[in-house]
């Protein structure tokens, strides 16, 4: 992808814009705009947009921007304006068409004299005489970067009073820095004899009557969020938002430059028009000419060598700059110059207290004397993480490991001294970082750069313990990294094979399932004589899975037979484990069942291994119809002799499972008796857990990252469910074509897992386009497939969809033999979800077969049932079924329509209004429903749709169709389905049809 990089619109500068141009619009405004703004703030694109809007009106915008190297040049800013200046008076317009001599031209040979003679009197009378004159025209003089400006003509402008420069000639200048917003009315020209300007010299030289000063702060986070979005062309995903503001703190130019090494890396990932990095995507490192890099590189000594320490050392507080002496051999005098230079370059900020909004001056700050080398404080640090990250990556390893060793000892000192020597201990003092995982993370990841440069044992303890305490690692912190630190430093071989058996965990953990792969069959392969059963059979069951979830389905069938095992001349217990787990994976249930039979005695007899040999029997029974075991396993009764990460695992997989089966209830209370909470799930039992409390906007994000990162599969017997539960949430806000296109994507090979989900979520597209036949086909090929596997679990949709699909067909012979086919399967499961689609299959049955009776007692019974599962959706789509049959009050019908508007479920909640109007019910809003259908209307034109295809997909006839696009098209002054189809994908005019209705 590559980056939009046009400037039409300066997202997040629209209120000092519209400020800025006002003022210079006024007769009664300032002569003089200053605007003030940190390196990267964006002062150069803003000046010259308001410039580029005044050309616009009418207005002779003359540019005149200074350079490094200007301030060598004596009134060199001074002789370009005057020059610029008298080409737009009445004379020049004169002159110009006379051969004579022009006066402008007399003045520019004046101006250049006094340049050239230093001439500080005569240039001051020239440029007050140019600001003054009448011009044809209103003129604005653009000077951006003036801290780049000679001394000499800042005086001179300093001298000018504003005041009786005519309005219709302005200023506009811009300059490196930060401060308050100032009204300035008095200020002291500076002699042209003094030394080169530095920012704040700048400034003080235009401190003069009729100056007007805007400071561009650094952007918000929704700001900065939506320049993400209009850089990238796609909505940011939360953690890639986050990210972002975090390493930048909203400073525009270093958003860009973000941005722009992440796409150069190819590491930004698009999913349904959102972006998304994962969560081990490295920090880029700015490249050597980026202006943050260059900033710090023209300082030279001491400033360098202190940013470099101070990159690693900053959250040890007012005692780095100690460290900074001891480690770098610096004077404690050196180390406060250094420091002074980085915050007078604006490079170095003090670390603000809990709560602080303002930082303090330079002047203000208790920098170390060389007599106070012990000074203790909250500290200082780069001020952008960005560039502190860059700033570390440039230092040699040597360095690097250097001072973080140095960090080490001083963290472990203070833990000695408290008398606590617990490794991963949180109570360690790191002033600047009060968050106890922050703390936790950044004593791991000084420990992993020092490696042994610090006490081995000590180091491979600390980091183990840190990988403990923050698995599951959501944060991206770095578990993984310290698990491999900790593998390289072992030294003794049984210690080595834990810290790989923990690294290659970490890796599963994190996504890296290549990285796990290799690790753990290196550890079957070679390492097996070193670990114990228990072990192995961990490893063993981690190689399977990281192998499925790989999607190498030939490598993971091999995995399912004797032989491939018997090669490594494993235990009897790894050997049946590693190939109940691939048979499992392969959805092959009656082979895993008759394998785990065969060998009862092999894998039970052991109360710690047989957990996971039992766990995978009572999986293949449910999916096979039998569900008792997997009910009694939910209590977890090994939990207590576990370790917290297999414990960990086997909760988040029964969760998954239950989700799976729609259990939301038997899900959360599970999640309660193992003391979980929804944050510390995997992203795909998160994406369950919120598609089925109809939290669909947050489910799609996580779904898309899933998508985005090829990580859709789950532990649960349907590997399919995170694609066919995704598409089913895009089709039930009119995405038809995407929810195709998943489904199609999520397709594997035939030696794969069954797809009978896709086939349920395919079907249900084929038959709101109206293609019965071709959904029936569908239904068909997945109940096929998993009446030869045996597999029960999840056919309930399958059959429940064939029920519908010959109902409306009036087919009631072939209705009645479905039905009762999901009768069987409901009263042999127990499933509520399995009852609540049969009790509404049931009815559409019992309605054709003329008793409406019957039919509307099934439905009384689905809306009870429904309401006690507590699933907005699944409520919605009962209610609508009861109150079109007359088992309720049309009133359901409103609470269905708002339950569909809370899960934004946009085609669903469509139909029922069309319901209330007929049902004679008053749709509430009449202005949002109107809003509605036409987002809907333009949605279902971006999935390509015919006219044809939206009359059936809205259940409207094609005249509708074509008044409503009509309308759509008049409202929004959009002229064309290709229009529509960009307002959709960019969120734009479509999307905020309330506004302008």
């Amino acid at each position: 992808m590559s980056l939009d990089r046009t400037t039409d619109r300066l997202v997040g500068r629209e209120p000092e814009s519209y400020e800025v141009h006002g003022r210079l619009s006024d007769p009664d405004g300032p002569r003089l705009v200053l605007v003030r703004g940190e390196r990267g703030a964006g002062r150069t694109a803003f000046v010259h947009a308001v410039g580029e809007r005044l050309r616009a009106e009418g207005t002779a915008v003359l540019a005149l921007d200074c350079v490094p190297g200007d301030e060598a040049r004596p009134f060199l800013l001074a002789l370009r304006m005057v020059m610029a200046l008298g080409k737009h008076g009445p004379v020049a317009a004169h002159r110009r068409r006379s051969a004579k001599p022009a006066p402008e031209a007399l003045r520019a040979a004046e101006a250049l004299r006094a340049a050239e003679e230093r001439d500080g009197t005569a240039m001051a009378v020239l440029l007050r005489a140019a600001l003054a004159q009448p011009v044809t025209v209103p003129v604005l003089v653009v000077m951006d970067d003036i801290q780049h400006a000679d001394a000499g003509s800042l005086a001179v402008l300093g001298e000018v009073d504003l005041a009786r420069v005519p309005h219709t000639v302005r200023l506009m200048a811009s300059e490196v820095g930060r401060g308050e917003r100032t009204e300035q009315s008095t200020g002291q020209p500076t002699d042209v004899r003094a030394e080169q300007p530095t920012g704040s010299h700048a400034a003080r030289s235009a401190g003069v009557q009729g100056v007007h000063t805007v400071v561009l702060s650094p952007l918000g986070p929704d700001e900065t969020t939506a320049v993400v979005a209009r850089r990238l062309r796609a909505t940011p995903d939360t953690s890639l938002a986050r990210r972002v503001r975090e390493l930048t703190r909203g400073v525009p130019g270093a958003v860009d430059a973000l941005l722009t090494a992440w796409t150069r890396q190819g590491t930004i990932r698009v999913a349904d028009g959102h972006a998304f990095v994962g969560v081990r995507t490295p920090t880029p490192v700015l490249p050597d000419g980026d202006r943050f890099v260059t900033a710090l590189d023209a300082l030279g000594e001491p400033g360098r060598t202190v940013a470099g320490a101070l990159s690693i050392l900053w959250p040890l507080g007012g005692r780095a700059a100690e460290l900074i002496a001891t480690s770098t051999g610096l004077s404690a005098e050196a180390v406060g110059d250094g420091l002074r230079d980085l915050i007078d370059a604006e490079i170095v900020e003090a670390i603000p207290e809990p709560g602080d909004t303002a930082l303090p001056e330079p002047d203000d700050l208790d920098l170390p004397e060389p007599d106070d080398a012990a000074h203790v404080g909250r500290g200082w640090r780069l001020r952008l993480p960005l560039t502190a990250h860059a700033v570390r990556e440039r230092l040699g390893p040597l360095e690097r490991g250097r001072l973080s060793a140095t960090a080490v000892e001083a963290l472990w000192a203070d833990r000695d001294a408290a008398g606590t020597t617990e490794a991963g201990s949180p109570r360690i003092t790191v002033a600047a970082l009060p968050n106890e995982a922050d703390a936790v993370a950044y004593l791991a990841d000084r420990v992993a750069e020092a490696g042994s440069l610090v006490d081995l044992d000590r180091a491979v303890a600390e980091l183990t313990a840190a990988a403990q305490r923050l698995h599951p690692d959501s944060e991206g912190r770095g578990v993984l990294r310290w698990c491999r630190a900790a593998g390289h430093l072992v030294e003794r071989p049984a210690d080595r094979v834990a810290a790989l058996h923990r690294y290659a965990r970490a890796a599963y953990n994190a996504g890296d399932h290549r990285t796990a792969r290799t690790i753990a069959e290196s550890i079957l392969r070679n390492l097996a004589d070193v670990l114990g059963p228990r072990e192995l059979q961990a490893t063993a069951a981690l190689f399977t899975a990281a192998t499925g979830n790989d999607l190498d389905w030939r490598a993971l069938s091999r995995l399912a037979t004797a032989q491939w095992w018997d090669e490594l001349r494993l235990p009897a217990l790894v050997t049946v484990t590693g190939r109940a787990l691939a048979l499992g994976q392969l959805e092959r249930w009656q082979e895993l069942l008759d394998l785990l039979s065969r060998t009862e005695p092999v894998w039970a007899a052991d109360a710690h291994a047989r957990v996971t040999p039992a766990y995978f029997r009572a999986v293949a029974e449910l999916a096979l119809g039998r569900p008792e075991r997997f009910r009694e396993s939910l209590a977890l009764p090994e939990a207590s002799y576990l370790d917290a990460g297999h414990a960990y695992a086997l909760a988040t997989a029964m969760f998954d499972e239950l989700l799976s089966g729609r259990d939301l209830r038997a899900a959360q209370a599970l999640l309660t008796a193992q003391g979980l909470t929804p944050e510390a799930l995997p992203p795909a039992g998160l994406f369950l857990w919120r598609h089925l409390q109809g939290r669909w906007d947050e489910a799609l994000e996580v779904a898309r990252w899933m998508l985005a990162n090829n990580r859709t599969g789950t532990p649960a017997a349907d590997s399919h469910l995170i694609p066919a539960r995704t598409a089913a949430i895009l089709l039930a806000r009119g995405r038809t074509t995407s929810a195709r296109r998943l489904v199609d994507s999520a397709r594997g090979r035939a030696e794969g897992p069954l797809e009978y989900s896709l086939d349920a979520a395919e079907a249900e597209v084929l038959r709101t386009l109206g293609d019965a036949t071709g959904a029936e086909k569908v239904l068909r090929r997945g109940l096929d497939a998993a009446d030869a596997n045996g597999h029960v679990a999840g056919t309930d949709e399958l059959w429940a969809s064939l029920v519908e699909v010959h109902t409306e067909e009036g087919r009631a012979g072939e209705a009645a033999d479905c039905l009762a086919r999901l009768r069987r399967i409901s009263d042999r499961t127990g499933s509520g979800r399995t009852r609540l689609r049969y009790l509404l299959a049931s009815a559409r049955v019992l309605r054709q077969d003329g008793r409406p009776g019957a039919a509307r007692e099934h439905l009384r019974e689905a809306v009870e049932l429904a309401r006690s599962r507590s699933q907005p959706v699944e409520t919605a789509v009962t209610l609508v079924a009861a109150a079109d049959a007359g088992a309720g009050p049309p009133a359901l019908l409103h609470e269905a329509y708002e339950l569909f508007g809370g899960s934004g479920a946009a085609l669903s909640r469509f139909r029922t209004r069309a319901a209330m109007r007929e049902a004679g019910i008053t749709v509430p809003g009449r202005k949002q429903a109107t809003t509605e259908n036409e987002r809907l209307l333009a949605t279902v034109i971006a999935e390509g749709l015919t006219n044809r295809q939206i009359a059936t997909v809205l259940r409207l006839s094609e005249d509708a169709v074509a008044n409503r696009l009509t309308r759509l098209f008049a409202r929004t002054g959009l002229r064309s389905r290709t229009e529509v189809v960009t307002a959709v994908l960019t969120d734009y005019r479509v999307h905020r049809l309330a506004a302008e209705a």
